[in-house]
This record gives C-alpha cells, sequence and structure tokens, in this order.
C-alpha cells in the first residue's frame, strides 16, 4: 500500500483544535495531543450546559416567583393556576423579572389569579 503523508490536512486540523485550545494553561494550548483532549472535553461541557442552562434559569425564575408570591399570601402553585385559568399568558422569566422590578404590577397579577381561582382563596379564609 503506499504511503500517505497528509501534509495540508493534518497541519490544517492541528492548527484548528491548537486554535481552540488558545488561552489554556501549559502544555494543553501547545502540545497537540493534550490539547485534543482538553479541547475535546470543553467542547463536551458546553454542549451539556447549553441544556443545563436553561434548566438552572428556570428554577431560578420559579424560586423568585414564590417567593414574591408568598409575600403576596399566596403560594407558587396556587398562582400559577389562577393565571391560567385567567388566559394571563405570560412566562416565568417576565413573573420573576416583575417580581423583582415591579412589585406593584406583581401584586396586581396576584389579585387576578386570587379571582380566578375557584374554592378557598388563601389560608386565612378557610
Amino acid at each position: 500500500m503506499p504511503r500517505v503523508k497528509r501534509g495540508f490536512k493534518l497541519r490544517r486540523r492541528r492548527k484548528r483544535v491548537l486554535k481552540l485550545a488558545k488561552g489554556y494553561r501549559g502544555p494543553r494550548s501547545k502540545l497537540f495531543r493534550i490539547a485534543k483532549e482538553s479541547v475535546e472535553r470543553a467542547l463536551n461541557f458546553a454542549y451539556r450546559d447549553r441544556r443545563t442552562k436553561k434548566r438552572d434559569f428556570r428554577r431560578l425564575w420559579i424560586t423568585r416567583i414564590s417567593a414574591a408570591a408568598s409575600i403576596n399570601e399566596i403560594n407558587y402553585s396556587q398562582l400559577i393556576s389562577g393565571l391560567k385559568k385567567a388566559n394571563v399568558s405570560i412566562d416565568r422569566k417576565i413573573l420573576s423579572d416583575m417580581a423583582i422590578n415591579d412589585p406593584g404590577s406583581f401584586s396586581n397579577l396576584v389579585k387576578i389569579a386570587r379571582d380566578n381561582l375557584g374554592g378557598p382563596q388563601t389560608a386565612s379564609n378557610a
């Protein structure tokens, strides 16, 4: 079988990996074999964490909404249920932002949610 030297293709592949490893410390940015492992690992983490970030932010928004809802004497699940029954389509990111930056309008939304809940509205009314 004839010998394959791979000049340009190999050089291009190595340059691509070393370019991705720029800024890494020590041999991780200079030596191809070590850089390749580091870059591959970093790309795997990046892929995984792009999905994890969405979950983490949703949990943060829900925690913030829950805290603001408890200040307004309603729990999170009742608030969301009441808003759905009132056909208020507002996502958790915006609700969270309102809870922090505009507590007055958040209180109005809590009132709307309470009005659309069936049965006992708060623990003090039960």
